[in-house]
């Protein structure tokens, strides 16, 4: 059965993309009778290789192979960041790092008049729950979860407390909730750190927070929900220096002739990646499955972090670059999307696509406006088959180690090193492992798109950048 007639028996029109009527999501004239739930479902510091859906060999995923296998897997989709903070802001936001409040790893919160994808939902009737890391505000703050949309929240507000997997607290809303283990905080300038190492390490965060996932839904499944269950695994402790890839066990690698690192590494992933199963499972005991909208995706790169060495199981796939790199390897993720009924199983799609899409994408499935003057265009008719808008430009910008700034225009891809003053541009039509720098071969696209960087970023007080001259 072709595309076109698999979308005429699931009830849509392939020329039809998704239609907004009333608060109700009409797909190609069908009327659903309810809001499709939707879970996204976030690792963190996962490679574009470590799937086996994406090319992976070693590291099991079966569940989430099966995901791609019953939905589709999509080979050009970007974070919004290439490390953690800025990423998830461009998750919530749909802005990306030319416009959003934060644009590097850095105590900046959420304001009240930064909208997010939670504050849209909740007004759409959607319960809404995040279990895992937020990273957008710290306690008392204008950015906690539960004052930007979340009914329900549950494990860490920090990203230097999500380094720890056996923390002594987490929160719950507004409340610390303390656990069993026993952490020494280092200290620095008088100032105890949120960071550190277990000694007993007895109460395992991720754990928690994939059980506490479970029970929002099983709490919530009776009206439409948004479940953003925001894993921390595989990103390392780096405070735990080579032990950093804290896990309870190995699992089927203990008996591997691997570096340690690598079995805590690849051990994080399979048990990620059976607690994901779990979810699928819960769905359809509860006859949800086939009205929710699931999604799947990583917030950067791999790390080379608590030992792990992310060339020993080639995590950045094909792909130049890991975590903080503006190359592909570093911002350029793993996306699977579910929706049976919805999506055509076992599809793959090169529609390029980013972070700051997801906020439009949720907006229309829920049946809501979107903000407007966000960066993103919903990716919904490249689900269901209908007329997908497309991006002229991507655009990223990170501060750490000097400014880059990294560019996406159809086939081609630009980097700029700002302190260092040079550019390279690259075809990945031809070169998806960017190895070979054509800017000199190019100069009429180099100047295009330093033409596009003149107006690609508002001024930060936080994020202050040299203006483009060139």
């Amino acid at each position: 059965m072709d595309r076109r007639a698999f979308l005429k028996t699931a009830g849509f029109a392939a020329a039809a993309g998704a239609l907004n009527l009333g608060g109700c999501v009409v797909l190609g004239g069908r009327r659903s009778a309810r809001k499709p739930n939707i879970v996204f479902l976030f690792a963190d510091d996962l490679g574009y290789g470590d799937l086996g859906c994406y090319g992976q060999k070693r590291i099991k995923t079966p569940n989430l192979d099966r995901m791609a296998a019953e939905g589709m897997r999509f080979t050009q989709h970007y974070a919004g960041s290439t490390v953690c903070a800025p990423s998830r802001c461009v998750l919530m936001t749909g802005l990306h790092t030319g416009h959003a409040i934060v644009r590097g790893n850095a105590l900046v919160p959420l304001r009240p008049e930064d909208v997010t994808v939670a504050e849209r939902l909740k007004a759409a009737g959607y319960a809404t729950g995040l279990c895992g890391k937020w990273g957008l505000g710290e306690a008392g703050s204008t950015g906690i979860p539960n004052r930007k949309g979340f009914d329900y929240f549950y494990g860490y507000l920090s990203q230097v407390h999500a380094h720890n997997y056996y923390p002594d607290f987490l929160w719950r809303n507004e409340d610390k909730v303390a656990l069993r283990n026993i952490v020494d905080h280092p200290v620095k300038n008088g100032v105890a750190s949120l960071s550190g190492v277990s000694s007993n390490k007895l109460d395992y965060s991720h754990d928690l927070i994939a059980e506490e996932g479970l029970n929002f839904i099983r709490q919530n499944y009776q009206r439409p929900f948004f479940l953003y269950l925001s894993m921390t695994i595989p990103h390392a402790n780096n405070e735990a220096g080579k032990a950093g890839m804290e896990v309870p066990d190995y699992g089927i690698y203990k008996g591997t002739d691997w570096p340690e690192p690598q079995k805590g590494h690849a051990a994080m992933i399979t048990r990620m990646d059976g607690d994901i199963g779990r979810v699928f499972a819960l769905l359809k005991e509860l006859g949800i499955d086939e009205s929710t909208l699931v999604i799947f995706t990583s917030d950067n790169g791999p790390h080379r972090e608590g030992g792990n060495d992310p060339d020993f199981n080639h995590s950045s796939g094909p792909l130049r670059g890991i975590k903080r790199d503006l190359y592909e390897g570093g911002i350029r993720v793993p996306m699977i999307v579910r929706w049976p009924g919805r999506i055509a199983a076992g599809n793959e799609s090169d529609h390029v696509s980013a972070f700051w899409d997801f906020m439009p994408t949720a907006c229309e499935a829920a049946g809501v406006k979107a903000p407007e003057d966000i960066d993103g265009i919903s990716y919904l008719p490249a689900l269901v088959g209908g007329r997908q808008k497309q991006h002229k430009f991507l655009y990223w910008e990170f501060h750490e180690r000097g400014s880059k700034q990294g560019v996406r225009m159809g086939p081609w891809k630009l980097v700029r090193f700002v302190n260092a003053g040079k550019v390279e541009l690259y075809n990945l039509d031809e070169d998806l492992g960017e190895t070979t720098d054509v800017a000199d071969k190019h100069p009429e696209i180099v100047q295009t798109i330093m033409d596009y960087l003149k107006t690609a970023r508002t001024s930060s007080e936080h994020w202050p950048l040299p203006e483009v001259n060139a």
